[in-house]
């Protein structure tokens, strides 16, 4: 007996940011996954009280990104806080929200994954750096170059967790079914 074709399922990956955001968007059938577009959204520099049209900028950006590709599901890292820079965390969680907003609005569901998570699941380690996880990202994808900036890196890797968060989940089914 056949089985049914499996679909495609676009996921976006977003790095939260104030003065780039970075996006990926990758499409997964099966154990098949490819990079659509990669990105990041340039927002305008800090001035004085301008945080909210910044925010704003972000949300109309993104909201375009999401619907020329019409992701099934966004992946975002958790905003992490350091205890000497406590206002980046509460900035960070400004540009987070909005883009969950988006998301929302568009009624596509997020998840959430630690930095640790997210670096574990390309890189095999959690405490990965930058160039480490831009690196798998690269040989991941078979892209000539790393992704540039790092935030385009870290946005496909978000997704690329997601990816492998399904797998792992889709083959613990399969094993209880046994």
């Amino acid at each position: 007996m056949a089985s049914a074709p499996q679909e495609w399922t676009r996921i976006i990956g977003v790095d939260p940011g104030l003065n780039i955001t970075g996006y990926g968007v990758i499409e997964r059938c099966g154990n098949d996954v490819k990079l659509l577009e990669a990105g990041v959204i340039r927002l305008p520099p800090s001035r004085g009280e301008n945080l909210p049209a910044r925010l704003e900028a972000l949300f109309q950006e993104l909201r375009q990104v999401m619907k020329e590709f019409d992701p099934q599901a966004m992946c975002l890292e958790e905003v992490y806080s350091h205890a000497d820079y406590p206002r980046t965390a509460i900035l960070m969680g400004h540009a987070r929200g909005v883009i969950c907003l988006a998301a929302r609005l568009a009624g596509i569901p997020v998840v959430s994954f630690s930095a640790k998570r997210v670096k574990q699941s390309v890189t095999g380690n959690g405490n990965a750096s930058k160039l480490q996880v831009q690196r798998a990202v690269q040989h991941y994808f078979s892209l000539n170059q790393t992704p540039h900036p790092p935030d385009v890196a870290d946005a496909l890797a978000a997704a690329l967790c997601y990816v492998n968060a399904m797998r792992f989940a889709g083959n613990a089914r399969r094993a209880a079914q046994r």
